[in-house]
């Protein structure tokens, strides 16, 4: 009889059915099964009994011949999951598929195996029943009792899935980590901790409270017992370990915010292509007017391509839509040289392509080594400021692209956030009054350490990130050519725009005003009135109480929050190119509150001022409280709530009286005159009644924070040399 294990029909053609021990076939009408391969012959047994032995040959070329059970496609071992099981169970399995390979084939490695079958498995000599039960004999004389329909079983197994059919499965059971637990105390459970994903940290004494009430809600007082305190325990950490709902409140606000995987990399190859917006409060204490001690925010831009800080803008607590605006300015601005840099800092000496550039855009000249990109795509957060219909729209004035990420997801930008994690170990960990990450790690007192103002802050910001950001190596820039060297944010800018090129995009006096907030109004006989100002100019004389070409009749007016004196309206002007022109209308009480204040400080003065007559008169009432708490304060007096809101408006005044809206390095520049609402209605603004409330030049701040610090002997910190970056005159050179 032959001792090969199949014949495969067609000539040995790969993916053909086998011919093999036990298959069913058809041939000359009827179903037949394989008994025996013996050379060129195959026996086959019919369903009645009959028994024939018939050459290959002459099987294969019947013409309804049929292989009805074809085996399967041979597997490759699951070696992998062989590793996995008890070494028991595997060397089980191992001497089975050896016993296996030994009754089908006369040898243990099988039918290609060297050196002769042994006398009681030889295929030649007997038949596959004499050779299942010369096995069943020697397995039950080693001390493993089998019969012969195991053999069988094994065999048919081993034909079906290969050596992982001779597995004993009850190893391979999935345990369940929850062991005999009732069924309605872990559906309970896993309810409560879900649900407590966004709460507030607790013991596992309130978890197992909250499981026992809600059981008692479903199934009833008592019908559902608690496991023991220990058994709890093991549920509670079986549960939640590995899903994050043991963690912290902010981990697991993380892991909710997370989208659902696989994540997929955002890749970007050209500066601009994709840029993330965030603002955060920073982990330091500056010295704001009159000794207030605040932390400020921090609004940055960066750009992902490059990992470059294009704009920072420093701002006391209060940021603003017009400040997310501003960023879009300093973007695609160059970053001029300040007073007191070093010459190392200048774009000039940098890895940057200067030359080159200088020729396409001459704003380059003089300039800090800080890239200028124009951004294509915006990713921002859920924030009033981001998502306010004034950024929107000035975003799709430089046609911008904004998209917003889902709320409260941090991932969704982690380029920004982690960005905002370098800048607090790099930058502000190293300044005086560093308050730490939270308060588990703040000092006694931080608030008492703090002795640098916010313009002297953003001004060491701005130029730790021309020399501590822009050069130093980020680990996540690779160039195509130089994979195993890391670049700095000035080097992969410099390689990037080789390729992708640079279009200057220079901004006009009507591009900054165009950056500002929206509203429309109606032009009445008393002037604009918004949020109890009054505007008025005699330029909107032929304009009073008439309908604008738009749809709605409103007149479009932009105004800056941090400069409430002022706003632009825009008015036809025949000889503008466009047909139209941006008119200043000053407040009409601009001369009675000559101090800076901000919006925040207006509405301050709102919610402690009751009006007591008529409309306009309230808002008389309202300048005079305005001006009296601003001297009130600028003489040391009034209370913290009062001195807190002076000094954010101080700080955050970006120009007196918003006469140019522009990017503030150091402290107020001189004010311009405004023109008076009517003709000899009031007097003039003068530059000394502006200036006023401003120390003068060179004198040393007066805050007690500076003055304990010159007490104990350290140096005062530095006052920055006036100097202002005013874009409508940086306009002009275009």
């Amino acid at each position: 009889m032959g001792a090969g294990r199949g014949v495969r029909a067609g000539g040995g053609v790969p993916g053909r059915p086998v011919v093999e021990l036990g298959c069913q076939v058809r041939f000359g009408g009827r179903t037949w099964t394989v008994a025996a391969l013996a050379g060129r012959q195959v026996r086959l047994v019919a369903e009645d009994g009959e028994v024939a032995a018939v050459l290959l040959a002459l099987l294969f070329a019947d013409a309804g011949f049929e292989v009805l059970d074809a085996p399967k496609v041979p597997r490759v071992p699951p070696l992998g999951l062989l590793e996995l099981l008890p070494e028991g169970v595997r060397e089980r399995t191992l001497a089975w598929e050896r016993h296996v390979r030994e009754v089908e084939t006369g040898r243990p490695g099988g039918s290609c195996a060297a050196g002769p079958p042994r006398a009681e498995y030889d295929p030649q000599k007997r038949t596959l029943a004499q050779r299942e039960e010369a096995k069943v004999a020697e397995l039950s004389a080693a001390g493993t009792p089998t019969s012969v329909v195991t053999v069988r079983r094994m065999r048919a197994r081993y034909r079906r899935d290969g050596v992982w059919g001779l597995v004993d499965h009850r190893a391979t059971r999935p345990r369940s980590v929850l062991g005999r637990a009732d069924e309605r105390v872990v559906a309970a459970l896993r309810e409560v901790l879900e649900a407590g994903r966004e709460r507030s940290s607790g013991t596992l004494g309130r978890l197992r409270v909250y499981t026992e009430r809600l059981l008692a809600e479903q199934y009833g007082d008592g019908v559902v017992p608690l496991p023991s305190s220990a058994t709890f325990s093991r549920l509670v950490h079986a549960l939640a370990d590995g899903h994050g709902l043991l963690d912290s409140a902010r981990q697991r606000r993380w892991r909710s915010a997370r989208p659902a995987p696989p994540f997929v990399p955002t890749t970007v190859i050209a500066p601009g292509e994709l840029v993330m917006m965030d603002s955060t409060v920073l982990d330091a204490f500056v010295v704001l007017d009159d000794g207030v001690v605040e932390r400020p925010e921090l609004t940055i831009a960066l750009d992902v391509a490059t990992r470059s800080i294009c704009a920072a803008v420093l701002r006391a607590k209060g940021t603003r839509s017009v400040d997310a605006a501003q960023l879009l300015a300093q973007m695609m601005v160059p970053a001029p040289m300040r007073p007191g840099w070093a010459e190392a800092l200048a774009m000039e000496h940098s890895v940057v392509p200067y030359e080159r550039l200088l020729s396409v855009d001459a704003r380059l000249e003089g300039a800090a080594a800080r890239p200028v990109i124009t951004p294509q795509t915006i990713v921002v957060d859920q924030g009033n400021v981001f998502i306010s219909s004034s950024f929107i729209a000035a975003c799709e004035s430089l046609g911008i692209s904004v998209q917003p990420a889902p709320p409260g997801n941090g991932p969704a930008k982690g380029n920004v956030e982690r960005t905002f994690s370098s800048i607090n170990t790099l930058f502000v960990q190293h300044v005086a009054g560093y308050t730490a990450s939270h308060t588990g790690e703040r000092g006694k007192d931080p608030a008492g350490e703090a002795v640098w103002t916010l313009a002297q802050l953003a001004e060491m910001f701005q130029e730790w990130i021309i020399c501590g950001w822009q050069e130093r190596e980020h680990d996540g820039l690779r160039h195509p050519l130089m994979p195993r060297c890391a670049l700095s944010p000035n080097e992969m800018w410099a390689a990037l725009v080789a390729v992708c090129g640079y279009v200057p995009v220079p901004l006009g006096r009507e591009d900054y005003i165009e950056l500002m907030p929206v509203k429309r109004q109606k032009i009445n006989d008393y002037g604009i009135r918004i949020d109890y100002r009054t505007y008025d100019h005699k330029a909107l004389n032929p304009h009073r109480g008439a309908r604008s070409p738009a749809g709605d009749g409103l007149w479009e007016i932009h105004h800056d929050p941090h400069a409430p004196g002022q706003i632009w309206v825009r008015l036809p002007k025949p000889d503008q190119p466009r047909g139209y022109g941006w008119e200043a209308v000053p407040w009409i009480h601009h001369t009675l509150v000559t101090a800076p204040f901000t919006d925040f400080t207006w509405q301050h003065i709102r919610r402690t001022v009751a009006r007591r007559g008529s409309r306009v008169q309230h808002e008389h009432d309202l300048a005079l409280a305005l001006r009296e708490l601003l001297e009130r304060v600028a003489a040391g007096q009034g209370s913290h709530r009062e001195k807190v809101v002076t000094a954010r408006a101080r700080a955050g005044t970006a120009n007196n009286g918003g006469a140019v809206w522009g990017i503030l390095y150091g402290q107020q520049p001189e004010a311009r005159a405004l023109e008076p609402a009517g003709e000899d209605d009031e007097e003039p603004l003068t530059d000394d009644d502006a200036v006023g409330a401003w120390p003068a030049e060179g004198a040393q701040p007066s805050d007690s924070s500076t003055a304990q610090v010159q007490e104990a002997g350290v140096p005062a910190p530095r006052r920055a040399q006036v100097t202002v970056y005013d874009p409508f005159e940086e306009s002009l050179r275009w």
